[in-house]
């Protein structure tokens, strides 16, 4: 049963949980039969743990990776912004599809925040959006003008992290 009306959430913050958050959701969605997708922004190479659950999940639960291995060259943004530019169509083609009840731009802000994609560029992407599809925006410093469009906005703060401690990344918990 596609959703009544579909609102604009973002999860932005310092904290750890934003596009685990953004999952939780998606996993909801997909128990009550609803389609997800989440594009994922600045996020290339290599398989997560939520990749190996959306292959269990698929068809209601699709993951798309877009951006290089590793992280964004913050030297020379060239290359990273031409990968987040043609991601950024294809999001945008996706999420006018129809074919999805919940829509997951994960690092969309980050993306922002980088210099990768322009706030008027997302801003067009919310306007975009069916009536009956929810969508997520996830990433740190949401630009003002995406939190001002928002239905929904979540800070994650951070008080406390176990990477301060030396904790590396795990698999199954951050990855």
């Amino acid at each position: 049963m596609p959703l009544e009306r579909g609102c604009v959430q973002v999860y932005t913050g310092n904290g750890k949980g934003k596009t685990t958050a953004a999952l939780g959701l998606a996993l909801r969605a997909v128990g009550r039969g609803l389609k997800v997708c989440m594009f994922q922004f600045i996020k290339g190479g290599g398989k997560y743990g939520e990749h190996l659950a959306a292959e269990k999940l698929a068809p209601l639960l699709t993951i798309i990776q877009t951006g290089r291995p590793g992280w964004v060259n913050t030297k020379d943004i060239t290359e990273d912004r031409r990968t987040a530019q043609e991601a950024l169509v294809q999001a945008k083609e996706l999420l006018t599809s129809g074919e999805y009840d919940l829509f997951i731009c994960d690092e969309i802000n980050g993306s922002v925040g980088f210099g990768l994609i322009d706030v008027e560029q997302v801003l067009d992407l919310i306007s975009c959006k069916p009536e009956k599809t929810e969508l997520v925006l996830t990433g740190r410093n949401a630009h003002e003008r995406v939190i001002e469009a928002a239905d929904l906005v979540t800070e994650m703060r951070e008080i406390k992290h176990y990477y301060k401690a030396a904790v590396p990344a795990r698999t199954g918990i951050e990855m």
